[in-house]
């Protein structure tokens, strides 16, 4: 075996370097999370709590709407990215693979659409949801987050670079389009579907400012709306402001752990079938 240059070791170090300066806020607030208060104000500060303690997630947990806020944005953020994938194949397939009249302005109206930032359509959102009377409610925080024109776009062309051959074959034995769809473009294209799913769920559980626009009452509050509580509860309780931003990225990072692995699977997958 080759030992690794002196460019090699370089490298190594400056990247073990710069992932320790990128995990410093990460360890030293999950430390922080797991000392008493008293300690969190201690003179010069200390790495590790002595003793560890879980006493600020309890009280975080026993005291607080945090459950609530859980339940909020893993039902809302779960719809959104069931939702969001499921029309956005369904778009996707449509544009790539079935001719209808203005299919090209339709494809570019879409494109147009990532002119237009959210924040600029926030007025009008919530007029709608006024409107309709779906302010504070979970109908009113999913609606307006559920069309997402760059997953339609990259799943389009992913089922661009599907072999004709294979929808040729199953028109043939009488296959209808969703069963073409369900059965040829998204199992081929898993990987950027797991992909997409991730991003999706990632986004719509850390999006703040439409939940917090459109929500007014404490019970319907997401997360990253919920947390916003936690000083006006608690004042300047460091340990438990951490305990809470722990626990409210847990699920994304549990998440992400779990799915990366079909992910990469999926994407060599569908690599090795454009190939």
């Amino acid at each position: 075996m080759r030992r690794p240059g002196i460019l090699g070791l370089i490298g190594t170090v400056s990247s073990l370097l710069m992932a320790g300066i990128w995990l410093s806020p990460l360890l030293w607030a999950v430390s922080t999370s797991l000392k008493r208060e008293m300690q969190t104000l201690a003179t010069p500060p200390t790495w590790l709590p002595s003793p560890a303690t879980l006493g600020a997630y309890l009280d975080v947990l026993q005291t607080s709407a945090l459950p609530r806020w859980y339940f909020n944005s893993v039902f809302t953020a779960g719809v959104i990215t069931v939702t969001v994938l499921l029309l956005g194949a369904l778009c996707a397939y449509a544009l790539s693979q079935i001719q209808f009249p203005g299919k090209n302005v339709l494809f570019w109206s879409l494109l147009a659409g990532f002119m237009l930032p959210f924040d600029a359509m926030i007025v009008p959102l919530f007029m709608l949801m006024n409107d309709l009377g779906q302010v504070n409610t979970f109908a009113g925080i999913i609606l307006p987050q559920l069309v997402v024109p760059v997953v339609i776009v990259i799943f389009k062309q992913f089922f661009d670079q599907v072999p004709k051959e294979l929808r040729d074959a199953a028109v043939i034995d009488g296959a209808g389009e969703f069963r073409i769809l369900f059965s040829i473009y998204l199992p081929v294209n898993w990987g950027i579907t797991w992909a997409l799913a991730i991003v999706t769920f990632i986004g719509a559980w850390n999006n703040f400012f439409w939940p917090f626009i459109v929500v007014t009452t404490n019970d319907m509050m997401t997360i990253p709306v919920g947390i916003t509580q936690v000083k006006e509860m608690y004042g300047i309780a460091y340990a438990r402001t951490m305990a809470v931003a722990i626990l409210a990225g847990l699920p994304v990072v549990v998440a992400y752990l779990i799915f990366q692995r079909k992910v990469t699977e999926g994407i060599m997958a569908t690599a090795g079938l454009k190939g």
